[in-house]
């Protein structure tokens, strides 16, 4: 199959890693689509980075087979790392440059023709002309993150590899870059985006959910969501504290989480559930109804359930 015909960007099978003893990625097997974005999700440690930075070349797993961009993983990393980018985790430009010396800097990298012109183009396009001559040392984390996904965005990728790219970014800046990724998808990119946000991974196309090591599931946020068969009841009211507490061990509660002014009971036993429910609550001055079980609560619910990769439990 040539580069064309294949539908996928990234397409792997069985990836593993080991770093010394640890199995920090256990046969993991993905497909993301053309045009996609694909959120990437799981606790801090669980193998997301690993993972990403094997998909696009730059880390040769133990074992396992793919492609990305058409491109064979193992073999032709150099041709996947010139048609991808790749966005850290950390800020990682010099603070004492402009924007534009910044992005031109990196174009230099890129071995670009017309680099200037390049440039000043993505710089319009990403929106970042009122401060294309601010040191990049006095950016908010709004703005580093903009120029970032400028510096990606230089040599014309064909996929995007972000790895948890809005961490410690205001919610509006988050919004703005969101609103630009699905421009970018929109126009073919494929955007594969590791995240903790929950709003952010209810806008991706497809999700996966990774626990040290282990891919759990993946589908859309509908799919991930039935895969688990929870059924979930939010209590209102007073003490919810102590009905927490009350609640835990009981027949049929697999989970219980406070968000806000509700507590959340999730269980995979529908029936026990609503008995051990309307047994805590008594004649408490509080009351209960069942819910759409969320992602927040499927996710809470598979990392709390997930054996580490140091022998412990998430």
């Amino acid at each position: 199959m040539t580069q064309a015909d294949s539908k996928y960007a990234i397409d792997v099978k069985g990836l593993n890693k080991h770093f010394g003893d640890k199995h920090v990625v256990n046969q993991v097997s993905m497909r993301v689509r053309k045009g996609e974005i694909f959120g990437f999700l799981g606790p801090n440690g669980s193998g997301k980075t690993t993972t990403i930075r094997m998909m696009c070349g730059l880390l040769k797993p133990d074992s396992g087979t793919g492609t990305c961009l058409g491109y064979d993983i193992l073999r032709e990393s150099d041709d996947i790392k010139r048609n991808v980018g790749y966005m850290t985790q950390r800020f990682s430009f010099w603070d004492d440059l402009t924007i534009t010396e910044n992005l031109d800097f990196v174009a230099r990298i890129y071995g670009l023709p017309n680099r200037r012109d390049v440039v000043r183009k993505t710089i319009e396009e990403l929106g970042l002309g009122s401060r294309s001559n601010q040191l990049a040392g006095e950016l908010s984390g709004g703005w580093k993150q903009r120029m970032a996904l400028a510096a990606c965005m230089l040599h014309q990728p064909k996929l995007l590899l972000l790895d948890e790219p809005t961490a410690g970014v205001d919610p509006k800046a988050r919004r703005d870059f969101w609103d630009e990724l699905q421009v970018l998808a929109a126009n073919g990119i494929s955007v594969l985006v590791s995240t903790h946000y929950m709003d952010e991974a209810s806008r991706c196309h497809k999700l996966a959910y990774i626990a040290y090591g282990k891919l759990l599931a993946q589908g859309t946020a509908a799919e991930v969501i039935e895969q688990q068969h929870l059924t979930t009841w939010v209590i209102h009211g007073s003490g919810l504290i102590q009905l927490q507490n009350d609640l835990r061990g009981k027949p049929g509660v697999d989970q219980t989480v406070i968000f806000g002014e509700g507590l959340h009971v999730s269980s995979g036993d529908a029936t026990a559930l609503e008995q051990s429910i309307k047994s805590a609550i008594g004649s408490k001055d509080a009351h209960a109804e069942q819910i759409d079980t969320g992602l927040e609560d499927v996710f809470i619910y598979m990392m709390s359930r997930s054996a580490d990769n140091f022998g412990g439990q998430a």
